[in-house]
């Protein structure tokens, strides 16, 4: 099951990993991951937990819940001014969510309450209180236009972002603001990056066609997909003929790369590399005939053995080493001979507002304070790293942010302290669902994209 919408007639029950889960049960996982994502952890972490049988119907709910959990928040607000417990608070908003829409609703308004009461019926956490969660709902569906057209005043409720996200959007992308929100609310496609050592972006084309699964191509190798697929059903995936990347975040390798003498060998270091898939591109958009030295770090061994999968899926070899980028007196002498590199990638940590469509959950656990924090700690990364590249170099600095201070503003603070530092042609913000805001990017990639931004950096010459 995806994590759109199953039909609006589907009975009280889903067919979850091949097997039939009841609603209710459901709506339990769905509202214990909320809570838990209230109290400040991830989607992932608290997916991670959810019983392997109800993961994909937990997923698919839980990401409509979060894509409109603004307007659910606004009208339990209503339904109940005295905030409940958390659980029941959880329940509460978890179904106001799915039924706030009657055109996107997962299932009919009536099975959808009915369940959530049986949900309630069902935790000792909220038994005690299915009468109260009853009653809201069935309230909700008798006063909806009226209780709606009261939270049409409040931002959060309308964009379902918080309101300091949208006030931040309007202030950074006063023309484009409205688009970003938008965007942030739909699902993303799945974007395969075509392996080019193996096969190109036409063969394995025909092989999805094949299992009529249709895609059109993006960018220089990349896939879109009508529809989401497992990994394991694509063709050649365990063979290394194809990764999961978005399109934006594809770049990444050719802007590096490409400008530089291939023919020489090439010392590349990314800085914060895991799970390896844009430390995977730059090996494969080299070629095998490119004497390419990739020496990939992140701080987190755990993270680190993910590089090391990504590396043995496509047959790929880099020095992995589990290491703060910020700390290269820890391991640039021991480890990379104290020799610059040619090229550095610097994808920094960061808000990762930019993949609110695949991460709808980032939106409610960032706070505003966190971008301060962050481009504090991008800035410390930019200044350590440059004294590792080499004159007339190239550093890459990317995030996969469209806030303007951990992009365009990160950059040209550093840019007036290094005045032996020049920006050259770089897609700068790329914005979801509109392109690059017309600046550099490939023709073919049309707003197919997550959030992103890029400035390719150059030393000056000895």
């Amino acid at each position: 099951m995806s994590d759109q919408s199953s039909g609006k007639n589907s009975p009280p029950s889903v067919a979850s990993s091949g097997q039939s889960v009841a609603l209710s049960r459901l709506l339990q996982g769905v509202a214990r991951a909320l809570q838990d994502i209230c109290a400040g952890r991830s989607g992932t972490t608290v997916l991670d937990a959810v019983p392997a049988a109800q993961r994909p119907g937990v997923q698919a709910l839980l990401f409509h819940v979060l894509r409109h959990l603004g307007l659910a928040e606004a009208l339990r607000q209503q339904l109940a001014p005295r905030k409940p417990a958390p659980a029941v608070d959880a329940l509460l908003c978890t179904a106001l969510a799915l039924v706030c829409e009657p055109g996107h609703a997962p299932y009919e308004p009536f099975t959808l309450v009915n369940q959530a009461v049986e949900a309630a019926k069902a935790n000792p956490a909220t038994r005690t209180q299915a009468g109260f969660v009853n009653a809201c709902l069935r309230r909700f569906l008798r006063e909806r236009e009226t209780l709606a057209q009261a939270t049409r005043s409040d931002e959060q409720a309308v964009w379902n972002h918080p309101r300091w996200w949208v006030r931040r959007l309007r202030h950074d992308h006063p023309a484009h603001w409205r688009q970003i929100l938008q965007a942030n609310n739909t699902q993303a496609p799945m974007v395969l990056r075509v392996n080019q050592q193996k096969t190109t972006q036409a063969l394995y084309q025909q092989a999805l066609a094949a299992i009529n699964c249709e895609a059109h191509a993006v960018g220089e190798s990349g896939l879109v997909l009508q529809h989401a697929l497992p990994v394991q059903a694509l063709p050649g995936f365990a063979d290394g003929l194809v990764s999961v990347q978005d399109a934006a975040a594809q770049m990444a390798a050719p802007l590096l790369l490409a400008g530089l003498d291939r023919g020489r060998p090439l010392r590349v270091l990314d800085a914060c590399a895991a799970p390896g898939g844009k430390t995977a591109h730059l090996l494969e958009w080299a070629g095998p005939q490119a004497a390419l030295q990739v020496t990939a770090l992140d701080v987190d061994p755990q993270r680190c053995e993910r590089i090391h999968g990504t590396l043995a899926r496509l047959g790929l070899q880099a020095q992995v080493l589990a290491q703060d980028a910020g700390r290269p007196q820890d391991w640039w002498q021991s480890h990379c001979g104290g020799e610059p590199f040619d090229a550095i990638l610097l994808d920094a940590p960061c808000t990762a507002s930019g993949i609110v469509r695949r991460h709808p959950d980032v939106r409610w656990l960032r706070r505003e304070s966190d971008i301060a924090q962050l481009a504090a700690i991008q800035a410390h990364l930019l200044a350590t790293l440059w004294p590792l590249l080499r004159p007339g170099g190239r550093m890459l600095y990317c995030t996969c942010s469209v806030f303007k201070a951990e992009g365009d503003a990160q950059v040209q603070a550093f840019l007036a302290h290094n005045t032996g530092a020049r920006l050259l042609p770089s897609p700068g913000h790329l914005l979801p669902g509109m392109g690059s805001n017309g600046k550099t990017v490939p023709d073919n990639l049309p707003g197919e994209h997550d959030g992103f931004f890029y400035a390719l950096l150059q030393k000056a010459p000895a």
